[in-house]
């Protein structure tokens, strides 16, 4: 872990793109404001275990072909059809 101390209004670079900037300190605590590219997520550290954890939970949910359809038709607006199945080819 690197430690550096910085003053208000100070900042430190991160890979060349993101500037981390000291914004302000007070007795609760330090603000910070960050610049960084779109492409490049920032989360709090508690809302990144968050969606990890909720990424994790889908990928273990185990849901059945025909149940994913039942929920693709529950999911149409009221009155809205289906899109048509493909049939097998007939003969052979």
């Amino acid at each position: 872990m690197l430690v550096i101390t910085r003053k208000p209004e100070q900042s430190l670079i991160i890979g060349g793109e993101v500037e981390v900037i000291v914004l302000g300190i007070t007795k609760d605590g330090v603000r910070l404001g960050i610049k960084a590219p779109r492409e490049v997520q920032v989360h709090r550290r508690e809302v990144f275990e968050a969606i990890a954890a909720e990424n994790r939970a889908a990928a273990a949910a185990k849901v059945p072909v025909q149940d994913a359809a039942a929920l693709l038709r529950a999911s149409l607006a009221p009155g809205t059809k289906p899109p048509p199945q493909a049939k097998p080819p007939k003969g052979r």
